[in-house]
């Protein structure tokens, strides 16, 4: 079973911490603030420990949600290239894009 955590922590110091703990457990890194990867119950359950000593009672927010494989398969994804994105501001600039 794959394991999605997501985060919203305004302390870097804090925000850093659950990143590299993140990486401990081998999730990998797919958003700004977002991990995935394969946990077992008892693994993302120690996570779920270690991130809630992490935080504290500090401001922020973790999400640590099991995902099975049959519906990880329904994802959906849409992704444009770093470059297209940038080629496609400078063009806004100029005037209205039209598609």
């Amino acid at each position: 079973m794959k394991t999605l955590v997501v985060y919203d922590i305004p302390d870097d110091r804090i925000r850093v911490k659950v990143f590299e703990t993140c990486k401990d457990y081998g999730l990998i890194h797919i958003q700004y603030s977002a991990f995935l990867g394969p946990l077992n119950q008892n693994r993302r359950q120690e996570l779920y420990q270690r991130l809630r000593r992490i935080l504290g009672k500090k401001e922020g927010k973790i999400i640590i949600c099991p995902i099975c494989d049959k519906d990880l398969a329904l994802m959906l994804e849409i992704a444009m290239p770093e470059e297209a994105a940038c080629q496609v501001k400078e063009a806004s600039k100029k005037g209205p894009v039209i598609y």
